[in-house]
C-alpha cells in the first residue's frame, strides 16, 4: 500500500477547488464538476497547461449549486470548454440498467456498448484539443472513469495503474462526502471497512473490462480516424505503438 500511496500522490494535482483531480497520463488528467473550481484554481490549471476542458454531463447537470465558488467570466474564458455528454439519460435500457447515473464497473461494457458515438465523440475531442486537456464528468468517478480506462489502455498501462486510477477516483468523491451531503442517498460516504469491501469488488470488475477493451479498435469502428487515434497517443506519451 505504501508504494500506491507514494504514486497517487504524485499522480494527484492541487488546483484550487477541485475535486479528483488526477492526472491520467501525459497532459491528460481526469476530475469532478469544473464548477467546484475556485479562481485561483482555474489559475493554477492554466500555469499547468491546461487549455481544454471537456464535460461530459448532460446540460441538465450543468446547474450551478449554492456552494459553487464565484468566479469571474475571465478566469474560465481562456480555456476551450467542450461539451461531450457521454450518455442520453432518457436511454430505457440506461435506466433500467443503471438507475440514474453510472456508478459501478461491473456496468462500464454496457455503457460502452449503448453510447458509442457519443465516447468516440469524446476522443476526438481530445484529439483536437489545445494544450492540456482535462476530462470531467460530476463525481469525476465513472464516465471519467470508462474514458480513463479506455485512455490508460491505448497508452499501455498495466492493470496497478489502471486499478490505482479507479480507486483514486472512488476514494476522492467518497472523501469529498465525507464533508459535503452526496447528491443522491445510495451514494454516501462510506466508512473505511465498507469502502475497502465495495472497493474489492468494483476493482475486480474494474479488471473485466479493462481486459476486455481494445480502445483503438473501438474508436476506428466508431469513425475515429488513424490519425486522430495517434493525436490522442501523443498526449498519453502513449508507450503503445
Amino acid at each position: 500500500m505504501d508504494g500506491i500511496s507514494t504514486a497517487a500522490k504524485q499522480r494527484g494535482v492541487h488546483w484550487d477547488g477541485a475535486v479528483n483531480a488526477w492526472r491520467i497520463a501525459g497532459s491528460v488528467y481526469r476530475m469532478g464538476r469544473r464548477e467546484w473550481l475556485t479562481e485561483a484554481g482555474w489559475q493554477q490549471m492554466y500555469d499547468a497547461g491546461i487549455r481544454t476542458v471537456i464535460d461530459l454531463r448532460t446540460a441538465r447537470e450543468q446547474q450551478p449549486r449554492e456552494v459553487d465558488p464565484a468566479v469571474s467570466a475571465q478566469a474560465t474564458a481562456r480555456f476551450d470548454i467542450v461539451r461531450c455528454p457521454t450518455e442520453d439519460p432518457e436511454n430505457k435500457e440506461f435506466t433500467e440498467r443503471f438507475g440514474p447515473y453510472l456508478k459501478d464497473p461491473a456496468h462500464y461494457a454496457d455503457y460502452v456498448r449503448l453510447f458509442p458515438d457519443r465516447l468516440a465523440v469524446v476522443f476526438k475531442a481530445i484529439a483536437a484539443a489545445t494544450g492540456g486537456v482535462v476530462v470531467h464528468c460530476a463525481a469525476g468517478r465513472d464516465r471519467s472513469g470508462v474514458v480513463a480506462v479506455m485512455l490508460q489502455n491505448l497508452a499501455g498501462a498495466s492493470d496497478e495503474e489502471i486499478v490505482r486510477g479507479y480507486q483514486q477516483g472512488m476514494r476522492g468523491i467518497n472523501e469529498r462526502h465525507r464533508y459535503h451531503r452526496a447528491p443522491h442517498a445510495h451514494d454516501a460516504f462510506l466508512e473505511e471497512e465498507a469502502l475497502e469491501a465495495m472497493l474489492a469488488i468494483r476493482t475486480a470488475s474494474l479488471l473485466v473490462f479493462a481486459h476486455s477493451i481494445n480502445t483503438a479498435a473501438f474508436l476506428a469502428a466508431n469513425g475515429v480516424s488513424e490519425a486522430e487515434i495517434g493525436a490522442v497517443r501523443t498526449k498519453l506519451g502513449s508507450r503503445a505503438g
